[in-house]
């Protein structure tokens, strides 16, 4: 029960409100920018959002919307950035949300207090609230690698990549093989001279389309319509990619140190076909930066005109104090991926990397933490949720590549089941 302040109004944070609002809970939500959208509005002016202009969502479109709130079956299998602005926008219109938005607003501090929090607005304001959710994404603070020299020409991070315009006849180098950098690669090979793709472990490549289906629906046909655990999903995809797309090692990609189904997989549908067509080069990891050139750690060298760094992001909360919570210690300690234990008013909606849709997935926090502030469900003791994170921390070990790339790592099927078991319940397990 009680006051709860939302901190965010993305896809995250408005389906948080969303819940709470239908289960008669009081919040505020803050956003520092002047309109909802986070990381899907492009060019947003809350300087978070890392979208660049061919952004297309890699869920396809019957995976991808809210449970009462499906997406037009008329807009095509993979929507743009726009397309799924345009359909959150409608889902928090539908249900009364945007004006319940604080906007240019940013929140500067979150202190624990006896019996609840103290939120200090840039106003100067202060508020106090039964809980915090923290709903701001986890794609703002970049990682830049620390590679020895210095590079002549033009450096960026992906994060602050929009359109291949300013590259155009440029030899371009992109460092990187997440999906981000694929993207960025593809998106400027059809205008610069050259792109070159540089990878230091590799990664699995999986197409958007096999056999014309999304790739998304055979998995979803596996675990849905043949209830196999998502494990035997994984190895049975694995096999049918192989199948569809060939050894990928034919286009100078290196096949990574462990099997598919451990690794989180780069979908692109245009990598391969570019790589085969010349317009992408793959090259190792940079040894070194030579002025107008890159060295890489298989001896050999070329010149480029820019080099854009897909590395990744450092998970940041300026408004915590890192006795309240730290991200480089405590990002795999939070319990059903949310709650911070030692604070368990404090609750992340949204910090997740899923095997499967993340936006359905955050739709069922946003009702479990719903749950939990009506006074529907309860939370175990300290040592019960202490125990559920060892419980987690030890099946990603088990399934996953023991990483911190996969701190954030769920099994959609598998959370999403368990957050409804703890809401059916009433005591969260």
């Amino acid at each position: 029960m009680g006051r709860t302040c939302i901190i965010g109004a993305g896809s995250s944070g408005v389906t948080v409100a969303k819940a709470l609002k239908e289960a008669g809970q009081a919040f505020d939500i803050f956003e520092i920018g002047s309109q909802i959208g986070g990381m899907w509005r492009y060019g947003n002016d809350n300087g978070r959002s890392s979208c660049y202009a061919s952004l297309h969502i890699d869920t396809s479109r019957p995976n991808l919307g809210y449970s009462d709130f499906p997406i037009d079956p008329k807009l095509p299998d993979f929507l743009s950035h726009r397309q799924f602005l345009e359909h959150l926008e409608a889902y928090a219109a539908a249900h009364g949300i945007p004006e319940k938005v604080t906007f240019n607003t940013r929140v500067e501090s979150v202190v624990p207090e006896e019996g609840g929090y103290r939120v200090t607005l840039g106003s100067g304001e202060v508020r106090d609230y039964d809980r915090v959710v923290i709903a701001t994404g986890h794609l703002t603070d970049t990682r830049q690698p620390d590679f020895p020299g210095t590079f002549n020409g033009e450096s960026l991070h992906s994060h602050h990549y929009r359109t291949a315009d300013p590259f155009i006849g440029k030899r371009v180098l992109v460092v990187g093989i997440g999906n981000s950098a694929v993207d960025i690669a593809v998106d400027l090979c059809r205008r610069a001279e050259h792109v070159t793709l540089s990878t230091r472990r590799s990664a699995w490549v999986m197409p958007k389309y096999l056999m014309g289906v999304p790739i998304d629906q055979w998995s979803g046909f596996l675990g849905r319509r043949l209830r196999l655990p998502s494990p035997m999903v994984r190895r049975i995809m694995a096999q049918l990619i192989k199948l569809g797309v060939g050894d990928q090692r034919r286009f100078g990609l290196p096949r990574p140190e462990h099997p598919m189904y451990r690794e989180h997989a780069t979908l692109s549908q245009e990598l391969l076909p570019m790589i085969g067509h010349g317009y992408i080069d793959v090259k190792p990891n940079v040894a070194e930066l030579r002025g107008d050139g890159v060295a890489f750690v298989d001896g050999s060298e070329a010149e480029y005109d820019a080099v854009i760094y897909a590395t990744g992001y450092e998970v940041t909360f300026p408004f915590l104090d890192r006795w309240v919570f730290d991200p480089d210690l405590q990002l795999g300690e939070l319990y059903r991926r949310m709650v911070v234990p030692a604070h368990p008013g404090l609750i992340h909606a949204g910090l997740v990397q899923p095997v499967g849709p993340t936006i359905p997935l955050v739709e069922v926090q946003g009702k479990w933490i719903a749950a939990l502030a009506s006074g529907a469900m309860t939370l175990p003791s300290r040592e019960g949720m202490d125990a559920e994170i060892r419980a987690h921390r030890d099946y990603q070990r088990r399934v996953y590549v023991d990483s911190p790339r996969y701190v954030l790592e769920v099994d959609g099927k598998l959370y999403s089941g368990q957050m409804k078991a703890d809401m059916a319940s009433g005591v969260a397990g």
